[in-house]
């Protein structure tokens, strides 16, 4: 009899598992497909029950703070970027969704100290290093860029991001190099938009 009792309880317990698992899911993949279509607002409405379930959510503070940057409610968005941050303080993507808040919002100088908090965990990060030069330019300090842009160039040689803002970087300071880094990104992307929009 006690056995029975115990496996009664144990599959109630899972069922109830499984039930959470499948609500939950239900739920996020109703945001994705709001998401994928624009409608953001509607993305966010529908995890708004489960938020309230569970507000310490990594995961789900995170994908507020998404949804409401491309819902251009940039206040929001920092507020849940914080808040996922502040959960999990060693996770690295809250802080890039707030570095790309900050830069839509053109907060530069923000958006550069978020990035080099980032660095002294991660000196590498691909992101990190790309966000922090485009605060940077933003900012005009042309030399600090020119130097992270130099050492990710270095490990990424070909990499059309790092070139364009190299190209911007040499564009402001008149470089004489400017011409050939032009060139090298259009052998690299002949249809690069970036650069045909930037250097006719």
């Amino acid at each position: 009899m006690k056995k029975l009792v115990i496996f009664i309880v144990l599959v109630t317990v899972l069922f109830a598992k499984n039930t959470a698992f499948e609500e939950i899911k239900m739920q996020y993949f109703k945001s994705y497909d709001y998401e994928k279509v624009g409608r953001y607002s509607e993305a966010i409405k529908v995890l708004a029950p489960l938020y309230k379930k569970y507000p310490k959510g990594y995961t789900l503070n995170l994908r507020f703070g998404w949804l409401f940057f491309l819902d251009k409610k940039y206040n929001d968005a920092i507020k849940y970027y914080k808040k996922a941050s502040l959960i999990n303080s060693f996770a690295v993507d809250p802080k890039l969704g707030l570095i790309k808040v900050y830069l839509a919002m053109y907060l530069y100088k923000k958006a550069e100290m978020v990035a080099y908090e980032i660095l002294k965990m991660d000196y590498y990060n691909y992101y990190a290093n790309l966000y922090a030069i485009k605060a940077l330019v933003a900012q005009k300090k042309y030399d600090i860029a020119l130097s992270m842009i130099n050492k990710m160039l270095t490990l990424y040689p070909t990499d059309v991001k790092f070139l364009e803002q190299l190209a911007l970087v040499y564009k402001a300071t008149n470089s004489k190099y400017l011409k050939q880094v032009y060139e090298d990104i259009l052998i690299l992307d002949p249809n690069n938009v970036f650069v045909r929009s930037n250097f006719k």
